[in-house]
């Protein structure tokens, strides 16, 4: 599953495009982010990219829960969200 890393300054149009083309692709994306302004930005993406893959008669649910990753070789808590068609 294709691994889709999210910042505070991320801009969710772009990340919500670039999730819809995994979406499309593989059937279904991982999306990681570290702190509330990257789960804020995340989340804009996740309902911006519902809007561009229902034409195609997808319906994109959310499954999120907690995931722990490395960062300059410390141990982080990070929130993922998988994504995939229902």
């Amino acid at each position: 599953m294709d691994v889709l890393k999210v910042a505070a300054h991320s801009n969710p149009k772009a990340v919500a495009g670039a999730l819809a083309a995994v979406v499309r692709e593989k059937g279904k994306a991982e999306i990681q982010a570290v702190g509330a302004g990257a789960v804020n930005q995340a989340v804009k993406a996740i309902a911006v990219c519902r809007g561009f893959v229902a034409p195609n008669g997808i319906d994109l649910v959310t499954i999120p829960a907690f995931a722990e990753i490395m960062i300059n070789s410390e141990v982080r808590t990070a929130i993922k969200f998988i994504v995939e068609p229902r």
